[in-house]
């Protein structure tokens, strides 16, 4: 007799692997499908947050840092010490491995293949893939589904409305050997490049991954030769004779959809929903609660039988993050336009209070309430750059 599973999960990066190991936990009967051999271009930070909220040991931390430095068109630089904490760094080809295996400890199914399709027959739906090995299609039938299978996912385009429609930036890195500090490069320090050369509407970046580095860059304009800006950042950081280990490049989204679930067995979770910050191009953190929240809210279903909760994944998702989200996207709407805007935004990030606020902001994954008064300086501060009523290489703080 064929097992019905209560929950499979399609994708098995940050987002689905937390998804597939929580309701394991929970005691559901849950298969985790994963397309191996495939590694997202990533900087691989992960903020104290995560590491806390999500119990992640010590020893997935390939480097701890403590500083960032933005660097503007004209090579100006800024360097934000991170207080009272660090910034951890993961390689997520061994990350992301660690997830799953978590999860299959936890009683999770692994099967390794490519999703195909999904197809119903009364209340249970079955999901079909191609198995990797043997090239055979399977079949696991399923009471719920979690579509956690990346930007441009297949199982949001086939089953939830504006799966088909989400705005992305194509990211591309090459992870390299790291010497020690050499050029400009600094194993204890991220560097992001505010540069139109490198990118003309979003960033490059330069982030230590122990005896590793990534550095790449992402942009949604046409007509960007990727490769070319990420040799041209390896040059310009000192990285340029560095052993190449592997390249990658995918699409990251930068908005999440209108909707998550289909009303009826299915719900998305990480990048398949969109969840990447705007701005900053952050998704571990908010894949990883999208698979928490999406495990929660099939838990509700299979408890109550009431496909309704499904519906819940986002808004309990937005209810936490929205704020940040919105905040994040109108800076990236106002700051990379253009290499002056681009300007101004390394030179507001002189500010002390900017830089407080950002990094606490980072760390603990919340708007900082705490300080009206400092964010009420930042938007004077913010409005003053934009309306170019001050220089963009003013004074180094206010």
């Amino acid at each position: 007799m064929t097992q019905t599973f209560d929950v499979v999960v399609i994708g098995g990066g940050p987002s689905g692997a937390t998804a597939a190991h929580d309701l394991a936990l929970a005691g559901r009967s849950v298969a985790l499908i994963d397309k191996a051999g495939r590694i997202k271009p990533c900087g691989g930070a992960v903020p104290p947050r995560l590491i806390r909220d999500f119990d992640i040991p010590d020893s997935q931390l390939v480097a701890k840092i403590n500083t960032a430095r933005m660097i503007s068109p004209t090579g100006r630089q800024v360097d934000i010490p991170i207080e009272d904490g660090y910034v951890g760094m993961v390689d997520r080809e061994h990350f992301d491995e660690f997830l799953r295996l978590r999860a299959a400890e936890a009683g999770a199914a692994r099967h390794t293949g490519t999703f195909l399709r999904i197809e119903r027959s009364g209340n249970v739906a079955t999901v079909f893939y191609r198995d990797k090995a043997s090239g055979e299609e399977v079949r696991l039938d399923t009471r719920l589904v979690i579509g956690a299978d990346g930007a441009r996912s297949g199982v949001a385009r086939a089953e939830v409305k504006g799966g088909k429609e989400i705005p992305y930036v194509i990211a591309y890195h090459e992870i390299i050997e790291a010497p020690d500090a050499v050029g400009s490069y600094d194993p204890a320090r991220c560097d992001v490049v505010y540069d139109g050369q490198i990118s003309p509407d979003f960033y490059g970046w330069v982030f230590p991954h122990g005896t590793s580095a990534s550095v790449g860059m992402g942009t949604g304009r046409d007509g960007v030769d990727l490769k070319e800006a990420t040799r041209a950042l390896r040059a310009a950081s000192g990285l340029a004779d560095c052993p190449t280990i592997r390249k990658e490049g995918a699409p990251i989204p930068l908005k999440p959809l209108e909707r998550w679930d289909n009303g009826r067995d299915l719900v998305l979770a990480g990048d398949a929903a969109g969840v990447v910050a705007p701005s900053s191009g952050e998704g571990i953190f908010y894949a990883m609660v999208g698979g928490r929240v999406a495990a929660v809210a099939c838990e509700k279903v299979l408890a109550t039988g009431q496909a309704a909760h499904l519906a819940t994944a986002r808004k309990r998702f937005m209810k936490d993050h929205k704020a940040v989200f919105k905040i994040l996207g109108a800076m990236q709407d106002a700051y990379y336009k253009s290499d002056e805007r681009r300007e101004r935004f390394v030179t507001l990030c002189h500010d002390v209070d900017v830089q407080r606020l950002t990094f606490e902001a980072y760390m603990n994954k919340e708007l900082v309430k705490a300080r009206p008064m400092a964010h009420i300086k930042i938007g004077i501060k913010n409005l003053a750059h934009l309306m170019g009523i001050v220089p963009a290489t003013g004074a180094r703080q206010a």
